[in-house]
């Protein structure tokens, strides 16, 4: 049985506007927010830590945990409080997975991003690896954060699904050779080989952002760089592109 709750300035509300609109609220909650019946069912189906649904009509749910709060709001209150300009009439709430870096990484296949800024292009990039069975994302400094609600909803449920670090460029590289894995870096150097002609079995990719590309930081820690071969009238291509045609063929 859905709680009702028709006043904006009730405090579950204050609380999911706050975890729509802040990172540093959404850390310190360790708690995140996701929207949509079917982001709802991707959480029901891969076990996410769900506390929390918001909804405007609860005999349209699927079935609950015995232990998840159900409350029901008016249409006026669910605009409100939605991150999007167009509720689909759900909202609910997670506990946030440990982001801290493993001592080990047992996969065979990773995608590492450094300072992709674009909350859609994070959540694609997660996607994709989903698609393409890459085992993890590590995320490095300037990237957008994977648990603000553009970013999920991106992911199309991918988040759920696989896992998401954030690190340091230093704690990657460290993390990455303890678990005997090459980097390899979508650049432009002495070293580059065409991306067609490399093992990506037991290595990661590092991305770069959409404007500058890998920070020479990164570039210093990779094994070799990789080129995705492409028109000469084209100098780079978005990064979620990018990470999608070097994790199919990673895949393939």
């Amino acid at each position: 049985m859905a709680e009702r709750i028709v006043s904006r300035s009730n405090p579950l509300m204050k609380h999911v506007r706050m975890l729509a609109a802040s990172g540093t609220y959404r850390r310190q909650q360790s708690q995140f927010l996701c929207d949509s019946p079917k982001l709802l069912e991707e959480a029901l189906r891969w076990n996410a830590n769900l506390e929390t649904v918001v909804c405007t009509e609860p005999d349209s749910l699927p079935p609950l945990p015995e232990d998840v709060r159900c409350v029901e709001v008016p249409r006026d209150v669910m605009e409100a409080i939605s991150p999007v300009k167009t509720p689909q009439g759900v909202l609910f709430v997670c506990t946030m997975p440990r982001q801290d870096l493993p001592e080990k990484l047992d996969g065979r296949r990773y995608v590492v991003l450094d300072g992709v800024q674009d909350p859609g292009n994070v959540g694609t990039v997660l996607r994709t690896a989903d698609a393409f069975d890459a085992d993890g994302l590590l995320l490095l400094p300037g990237c957008a954060d994977p648990y603000s609600p553009k970013t999920i909803r991106a992911s199309m449920g991918a988040i759920f699904r696989r896992p998401v670090w954030q690190g340091t460029a230093g704690e990657m590289s460290a993390l990455l050779r303890r678990s005997g894995l090459r980097l390899y870096g979508a650049a432009l150097r002495q070293d580059t080989v065409d991306a067609r002609t490399v093992s990506y079995d037991g290595a990661a990719i590092a991305i770069g952002s959409e404007g500058r590309g890998l920070s020479e930081e990164v570039l210093a820690l990779c094994d070799a760089t990789v080129k995705i071969p492409m028109s000469q009238r084209c100098e780079s291509l978005n990064a979620a592109m990018a990470a999608t045609i070097l994790l199919w063929e990673a895949y393939r």
